[in-house]
């Protein structure tokens, strides 16, 4: 039923994301240029703080800087679907409560609106990988499987975080502080091989960081996500859970929306 209801709004989908990206650079003198510009600037200051202030090493012979942005990406593609999806319903009031609307689609615009983000980030990455003259493999289109892992796990969370934000409006303050603490605890900046094994079992828990690793291992190592068979097992069983849970929940609260908004 979710999907169908997708797959039927597919345009509506996508215009509601367009206008979203258009309205966050209305007025801006530099316009679409600021989704180069946010990433290539943080990628620049975690750089220098990181590589010229704590003296950090090149990762197995690898750039620490290309390292770093494969790390990075991910990751705040994942932040900022599930940041945004958590006032993906309260946002859109006016809507749920005046017309029939299909509100099932808000957190899918959310993955598209972000997108073009994502792409200004691996882009970055692959600029860099190319003036630190590496490797270019037909690996690098692995990133696709991981980046539907990536689309698969925040949609289900966005789903559950953007239901319940209706009903409890400190979910929005919550996850943003799960993301802070989400942000330190995989190993974006670090190598998890540094910590003692019991606690990289621990942080393997994590799912992004699965989709973190699989990065790196599309742009930078060459590794096939098949020589993970466990984990990847593992993260699918997580990522079908959180699906789940998130739909149900939301499928459930969605009735009840326009009275509360």
């Amino acid at each position: 039923m979710l999907l169908k209801t997708i797959i039927k709004h597919r345009q509506l989908i996508l215009v509601m994301a367009k206008r979203e990206l258009q309205s966050q650079y209305v007025g801006s003198f530099l316009g679409f240029l600021w989704t180069f510009i946010q990433p290539a600037v943080m990628i620049v200051v975690f750089w220098f703080v990181f590589s010229i202030g704590f003296k950090a090493k090149p990762m197995n012979d690898v750039p620490f800087v290309v390292w770093l942005t494969a790390g990075m990406a991910p990751w705040f593609f994942f932040a900022a679907i599930v940041v945004s999806s958590t006032g993906a319903v309260i946002h859109q009031a006016h809507l749920i409560k005046k017309t029939v609307f299909p509100v099932q689609i808000l957190p899918v615009v959310k993955i598209f609106s972000s997108m073009v983000g994502h792409g200004a980030f691996v882009i970055l990455l692959m600029t860099l990988i190319f003036f630190n003259r590496m490797g270019i493999n037909t690996f690098y289109f692995q990133v696709l499987y991981y980046l539907f892992c990536l689309c698969c796990l925040s949609l289900g969370i966005g789903y559950f975080v953007s239901a319940l934000n209706v009903f409890i409006r400190d979910v929005g303050q919550i996850v943003g502080v799960l993301i802070q603490v989400g942000f330190w605890a995989t190993p974006i900046f670090w190598d998890i091989l540094i910590m003692p094994e019991k606690i990289q079992q621990i942080l393997k828990l994590n799912p992004v960081y699965y989709i973190v690793q699989g990065y790196r291992d599309s742009f930078i190592y060459f590794t096939p996500f098949w020589e993970r068979p466990l984990y990847g097992l593992y993260f699918w069983v997580v990522t079908c859970l959180m699906w789940f849970i998130g739909t149900y929940v939301f499928q459930k609260l969605k009735p009840q929306f326009a009275d509360v908004l």
